[in-house]
């Protein structure tokens, strides 16, 4: 079924009045013409301006969603000059996913070519609360309104970074102990084997969301939402769906793009998604879930979105 922007607009609206926010991961996707994008917004010649378009259209994502994943504030701490931009970009019920930098969240820098002379050095910044504190949550502040959850992602951990899981727990319960209180914190583990009680009780006792995710080594998100206690602040659910298990990043990307159709449809993921779609709707009031999908999940972000939201409107 070809993607209707009008009838999204109006799914995407009427969970949102909800608390119920389902989204893209990133929105500067080419791909998306003539389903999300209009090319007469960002002409110029005859031809797509890309900067005029990677400037603008996110004003015209969120003329049909509620929600983004801002990946980029992954790599570098955002300034308050670049989220206030974002924000000033969206309406008032909009509603931001920040992923955390990587800053605060690598235990040892991986041998990439971004990290310079740091690659394959230990971090003297990993879980550096008073870094982030005020590298990230302090340019926050100025557009704290349209913050939905702030998400945390530990890439795999190592033998070498912790022999145990519960080493990471006892580490990751000191640092969330000094994180300021009052935001909405997530948590997306990728070493499955830890998901464990002594983890789950950790991220419970702080009030920090454990991030259902769909990624290379991880169970499958339907796994994950039926493991005892999963859910832990019942006031924020928060799921990602970015890969199909087994599935490594650099395949999806060669398989997938321009990310302009569903190349491989996932059911597993979509009755995840469903499922934590109904279980929003029937929730009390007060309560908010966000929902993030990535093009590298089936090919393209928006057609898998409307295949989840397929039923039960």
């Amino acid at each position: 079924m070809a993607f209707d922007r009008e009838q999204m607009k109006k799914k995407a609206a009427a969970l949102a009045a909800r608390g119920v926010y389902v989204g893209a991961s990133s929105w500067k996707y080419e791909g998306w013409f003539n389903q999300l994008y209009t090319h007469a917004r960002y002409e110029y010649r005859g031809k797509i301006a890309r900067t005029r378009f990677e400037r603008d259209c996110l004003c015209e994502y969120a003329e049909v969603f509620k929600t983004v994943s801002v990946d980029a504030a992954y790599y570098t701490f955002p300034s308050t000059e670049y989220l206030q931009k974002l924000a000033d970009a969206v309406p008032e019920d909009f509603r931001f996913g920040l992923k955390v930098t990587d800053a605060v969240t690598i235990k040892k820098f991986p041998n990439l070519a971004r990290f310079g002379a740091n690659a394959g050095r230990p971090n003297p910044n990993f879980l550096n609360a008073e870094l982030f504190a005020g590298a990230f949550l302090k340019p926050c502040e100025g557009i704290r309104s349209k913050v939905g959850v702030l998400m945390f992602e530990f890439s795999r951990f190592w033998p070498s970074d912790y022999q145990h899981g519960r080493d990471f727990v006892g580490d990751l319960d000191q640092f969330l102990g000094k994180l300021p209180k009052g935001w909405p914190y997530a948590l997306e583990m990728r070493n499955k084997h830890w998901l464990a009680p002594e983890y789950f009780g950790c991220l419970t006792r702080h009030g920090v969301t454990h991030v259902f995710n769909s990624w290379d080594a991880m169970p499958p998100v339907s796994e994950q939402m039926a493991m005892p206690n999963s859910r832990t602040n019942p006031n924020l659910i928060t799921a990602r769906f970015l890969l199909k298990p087994g599935r490594k990043y650099e395949e999806a990307v060669k398989t997938f793009q321009p990310y302009d159709k569903v190349k491989e449809p996932n059911p597993q993921a979509r009755e995840a998604g469903m499922a934590l779609i109904a279980e929003g709707k029937k929730a009390a009031s007060g309560r908010e879930m966000f929902i993030y999908v990535n093009n590298r999940l089936e090919g393209n972000a928006l057609e898998t979105i409307d295949a989840m939201l397929e039923e039960g409107e």
